[in-house]
């Protein structure tokens, strides 16, 4: 038989573990409550110069945020991605993968709003923005995972199908435009250069033959008409005498 106090017990029991367990779930919900978001009035397939703004928000107790590098994903050239907005003095560099934003630590507990421009947004449903948000003293926090329910997931933004017509443009390739400009300069002045001179030293070669031919024929002319003179002086001497 349950006394009346046997029944205040356990009720003070069971209020007491009701306590507990709450105590641990916001324990435990605490560190997922800190996350990085991302999103974009044009959050659309294949849209164009879309403009996505980021929040980072600020976990440390002791510093301030000082940078924040993303991974862009696929379909995503870091080429093809502008600065828009971001803290005072921070500024904007391009790496093989993404992209970095850094610059003046932010006071202690101030999150990290930027924004940043697309030149197109890739033909797919969402994209994982996987970004190492670090601060002022070295530590980092890694927003990689691609589980949503994990600690630490990566922004995500989702996208809504592309709209009737839309393409995906191309980006221009650095390579096309140097090789077709100096091909076919370079190619027409050799062939003209090799040409002129086997046609010149031909014509040389033509007008030395004939000149040679023409001092040869005038100087067997002169030696015929000397020997003419001397034949018709010696025959005169001896018709004299």
């Amino acid at each position: 038989m349950f006394t009346a106090t046997t029944q205040h017990f356990t009720a003070r029991r069971l209020a007491l573990t009701a306590a507990a367990a709450t105590t641990l779930v916001l324990l435990a919900a605490g560190p997922a409550a800190a996350h990085m978001e991302v999103e974009s009035d044009k959050a659309q397939a294949l849209a164009e110069h879309v403009e996505i703004s980021f929040h980072a928000e600020a976990e440390s107790d002791t510093a301030g945020i000082a940078e924040v590098r993303v991974i862009l994903p696929e379909g995503i050239a870091p080429g093809d991605v502008t600065y828009g907005e971001g803290p005072k003095g921070w500024k904007f560099a391009t790496a093989d993968d993404g992209y970095t934003v850094k610059g003046p630590a932010l006071k202690t507990g101030v999150s990290a709003e930027y924004s940043v421009v697309v030149r197109q947004l890739p033909d797919a449903k969402q994209l994982a923005f996987k970004s190492l948000q670090t601060y002022s003293d070295g530590s980092i926090d890694r927003w990689i995972e691609l589980d949503e329910g994990g600690e630490q997931p990566a922004p995500v933004l989702k996208l809504k199908a592309a709209a009737p017509g839309a393409k995906p443009i191309s980006s221009p390739s650095p390579s096309e435009t140097p090789s077709a400009t100096p091909t076919p300069t370079p190619s027409a002045e050799p062939t003209k250069a090799s040409a002129s001179p086997a046609v010149e030293t031909t014509a040389s070669e033509d007008d030395g033959g004939m000149s040679a031919g023409a001092l040869i024929g005038i100087g067997a002319a002169v030696v015929v008409v000397a020997g003419a003179a001397a034949y018709l002086v010696r025959r005169r001497g001896a018709t004299q005498q």
